[in-house]
């Protein structure tokens, strides 16, 4: 069966525009809670153990403005269908992660658009263990949500708690996550929040291990999470490691599950540079336990310095959803993506900013090196990515099918060779295709790239 709503990271659009509405959240929450009480209805020996027989949801978000009426509308649902709802308020992504699992409830909805403007809201889902739900799992939510919504009798409805203290126990587990004796006095770090969920939590857990942290992007107004600020826009970011003479910038997300770093010299550094130096350390102490996983997108250098290293390297779908898969199907321990979500699956369950970035603190601090110290050496081929928007209605699987398109891709793919690639893709999140070509760098990846971004634009004009 195809889904119709989820896409590679839960279901995603603009507020007011099906399905991001509050009626079809409602309808979301009650199928949710059908679902989980279905699944605990065969588990009667956990149900033995327990007080009561309903499924325990936790909910969070982001800090977008209709993160209250989406927050609202799924409690009710969840409350239909007889589901009890923990409400976590503002908290990054991972965190909700986290929390599903130590308040051992059955599910955990996370409301954010990540890394889009707010404009853009959207609904993910943790499974009890901390992961991406199933697609089977999923298949399962959407087939509640045919049915007509039936309200439990009274004595059978869901209730309801705020979490007052969520985000102090985030805070610990991320320091818990780092040797306790790791500390971060002489770091001059400057922290962009993105105006989004980490900016209550973010500054507290590095200030806490003694770095001397100024911060920007922390004052939401649930109208500017992500605009001109966090791991999308790391120019204000650069301007400020500069100007403050700091020996690292750290970028987050609107959600926190991504992270960007600017060195000390104002170099932006990637989730590619990221997996290296994490990799690098781990196996330099034995702890790596195989090998990294990353993406279709991950850089040619990522590949030939893990192949340098004799660390083994595979590609899995875009989406740190699919990197997970991959890492539990192997049985290794570190993933992630360009982009900057990685997955540190030694101390977390799913891509985690802060961890991430609390992960090569620690390096520095061990190896007494800067960040650029630790890069010497990995040289990343010339990447360019363009991403061509698309018009309301337009299939872009057919579009990606087009005649035209595929002479296009064949001749840039003829003039690479075997020194560099094209990807071309649908985004999961967006109404995007993304382009992009690498090589080596005697090759115009910038010109090849908009060759075929040209090609695109040609097709939906």
């Amino acid at each position: 069966m195809s889904r119709r709503y989820f896409g590679t990271d839960g279901i995603r659009g603009t507020v007011g525009q099906y399905p991001i509405t509050a009626d079809f959240m409602l309808k979301l929450g009650w199928a949710v809670g059908r679902v989980l009480s279905g699944k605990l209805a065969g588990q009667e020996g956990r149900l033995k153990s327990r007080q009561s027989p309903r499924p325990k949801v936790i909910i969070g978000k982001d800090t977008r403005i209709s993160g209250y009426m989406f927050e609202s509308a799924l409690e009710a649902g969840l409350s239909a269908a007889g589901a009890d709802v923990s409400l976590l308020g503002p908290m990054p992504t991972p965190g909700i992660a986290y929390l599903t699992r130590t308040f051992r409830a059955d599910a955990g909805i996370v409301i954010s658009a990540s890394h889009n403007p707010y404009q853009d809201n959207g609904i993910k889902f943790f499974s009890a263990e901390g992961l991406k739900l199933a697609d089977a799992t999923e298949l399962e939510i959407e087939a509640e949500l045919d049915r007509e919504l039936e309200t439990m009798p009274p004595d059978q409805l869901g209730r309801a708690v705020r979490i007052n203290d969520a985000a102090g126990r985030y805070i610990e587990f991320c320091k818990s996550t780092v040797h306790n004796r790791l500390e971060l006095h002489g770091l001059k770090l400057v922290l962009d929040c993105a105006h989004g969920a980490t900016y209550h939590i973010a500054p507290n857990v590095f200030r806490e291990l003694g770095a001397d942290v100024s911060v920007i992007g922390a004052e939401p107004d649930g109208l500017n999470i992500n605009h001109e600020v966090g791991s999308t826009h790391t120019e204000r970011l650069r301007d400020a490691v500069l100007a403050r003479q700091a020996d690292l910038g750290i970028a987050f997300d609107g959600d926190g599950d991504r992270v960007l770093m600017v060195d000390a010299q104002g170099s932006l550094v990637d989730g590619d540079e990221i997996l290296y130096v994490i990799a690098s350390d781990l196996q330099a102490r034995g702890k790596l336990n195989g090998g990294v996983v990353g993406t279709l997108m991950s850089n040619f250098g990522l590949a030939a310095a893990f192949e340098k290293a004799d660390i083994p390297f595979e590609r899995a779908k875009v989406g740190d959803r699919y990197v997970t898969e991959k890492l539990v199907a192997n049985d290794w321990l570190l993933g992630g993506e360009a982009s900057g979500h990685i997955v540190c699956r030694h101390v977390q369950t799913t891509g985690d900013g802060i961890v991430a970035a609390l992960q090569v603190l620690a390096v520095m601090v061990r190896e007494e090196a800067s960040l650029a110290q630790l890069l010497d050496g990995f040289e990343k081929a010339p990447q360019s990515l363009i991403n061509v928007r698309l018009p309301t209605g337009t299939d872009a699987g057919t579009l990606l099918k087009s005649d035209a398109l595929h002479h296009t891709v064949e001749a840039v793919e003829r003039e690479l060779g075997d020194s560099g690639r094209v990807l071309l893709r649908p985004s999961g999140t967006e109404p995007l295709i993304r382009v992009m070509v690498e090589g080596r760098p005697r090759f115009d990846v910038q010109a090849l790239a908009q060759r075929i971004a040209d090609s695109v634009e040609t097709l939906i004009a």
